[in-house]
């Protein structure tokens, strides 16, 4: 079956987050003009999904729900078709998406003052889950190897040895970098958290979003020792354009942790996610591995657009390789802008409307991020933008 990754839906009216973010920032923006912002999706979901749940909606009542075996079924099988990872019912526990986990996970295992580990530039919720929790941040900065990010071994071993750092916050594959972690890094990252007992909180929600020719490795498939020592968290709704349902599965192997995770939770009365998330999970996990396999083509062509564009018009502009994600890294400070004008210029002379690389940390300053979840023609438009703007900045 071919599916459509080419028709746009304007979603001006229909509540998207970032069209109405795009919106405030420039209230007479042209109606033409399609946001490269938050990380969702401009692709129609799956067909199967959608009359799935029409289906279900003529047999169900929308009351409290809570997980079914089936539900439950389709993500363990998903991760072990997927993932080559073996998990148990178990393990398995919901939440309305990871990042409210994240902040769970942040106020479950530690006390206020403690340190969070995050590795900088990093998606940018990670900062507001410590700092809103009265805990403090703790940077380990990436290095950035001639276009090629690198996780800085030696400053990780450094905070973690610190007793008061007690949780790694640690996005694989990473967001805003796109690195995808080799087995070797992952295993190096585990055995520095292990000896310093410091607990890996690994958010791997791009996981499914892999590029051609790169491997994901899931962090507790490493060993025994490291799953005890992890909390992975999943959702289907980055892979199947699904955020707006809310669910998403944390896979807990230490029921000690898994525990401390519920009871975080609960005391906050953070209990179970929407019918309809359910069954969209289910149904997505279920059936529609098809749908992936050719989203992830279209996701390789329009990163390769890119790559291929901003050589040839804009070469001012280095494009970082895209390992895993749908969100496209790039390096504008040759234009030498700071970060306020960069911003300005990018929506009030090209329109465009992407996240700033700031908003990742100071090691984002000058870069921005562009979601190339979009039909083609919509990605080229805003290349073509962007080239215009390159070019009278080259006469200015």
């Amino acid at each position: 079956m071919y599916y459509d990754f080419e028709t746009l839906v304007n979603r001006g009216e229909l509540g998207s987050s970032k069209w109405l973010g795009m919106k405030d920032k420039k209230p007479d923006v042209s109606k033409s003009i399609v946001p490269f912002s938050v990380a969702d999706m401009e692709f129609k979901n799956a067909p199967e999904i959608m009359e799935g749940l029409k289906n279900y909606l003529d047999e169900t009542i929308l009351g409290y729900t809570s997980p079914t075996e089936g539900y439950l079924d389709s993500v363990v099988n998903f991760m072990n078709r997927h993932h080559d990872w073996n998990i148990d019912k178990s393990w398995i526990v919901t939440a309305p998406g990871v990042v409210p986990a994240l902040a769970h996970s942040v106020r479950g295992f530690t006390d206020p003052g403690d340190g969070v580990i995050i590795m900088t530039p990093v998606y940018y919720p990670f900062f507001a889950c410590v700092t809103m929790n009265n805990r403090k941040i703790v940077e380990n900065p990436l290095i950035d190897n001639e276009g090629h990010y690198e996780i800085n071994f030696d400053d990780l071993e450094e905070k973690a040895s610190d007793p008061k750092n007690r949780i790694l916050l640690f996005c694989s594959p990473h967001n805003p970098i796109g690195r995808v972690w080799s087995k070797e890094e992952l295993e190096r990252v585990a055995a520095i958290c292990l000896k310093h007992n410091v607990l890996i909180i690994s958010d791997e929600i791009h996981f499914d979003l892999i590029m051609p020719g790169y491997t994901h490795t899931v962090m507790s498939t490493l060993s025994e020792e490291i799953a005890d020592h992890c909390i992975v968290c999943t959702a289907p709704s980055k892979t199947f354009n699904l955020a707006g349902m809310q669910t998403s599965n944390l896979v807990i192997k230490n029921k000690l942790l898994r525990d401390q995770m519920k009871k975080s939770m609960l005391e906050v009365a953070f209990l179970n996610c929407g019918t309809l998330g359910y069954k969209a999970c289910e149904i997505a996990y279920n059936q529609c591995d098809e749908w992936l396999e050719q989203l992830i083509s279209k996701m390789n062509e329009n990163k390769n657009i890119v790559e291929e564009f901003c050589k040839r018009e804009i070469p001012e502009i280095k494009v970082y390789p895209l390992e895993g994600t749908y969100l496209q890294w790039l390096d504008l400070r040759a234009f030498g802008l700071s970060k306020e004008q960069l911003e300005k210029e990018m929506i009030e002379e090209c329109e465009l409307f992407f996240d700033e690389g700031h908003i990742f940390g100071e090691a984002g300053v000058g870069f921005e991020r562009i979601n190339i979840a979009c039909p083609t023609d919509v990605l080229l438009q805003g290349l073509n933008r962007l080239a215009k703007w390159a070019d009278r900045k080259r006469m200015r």
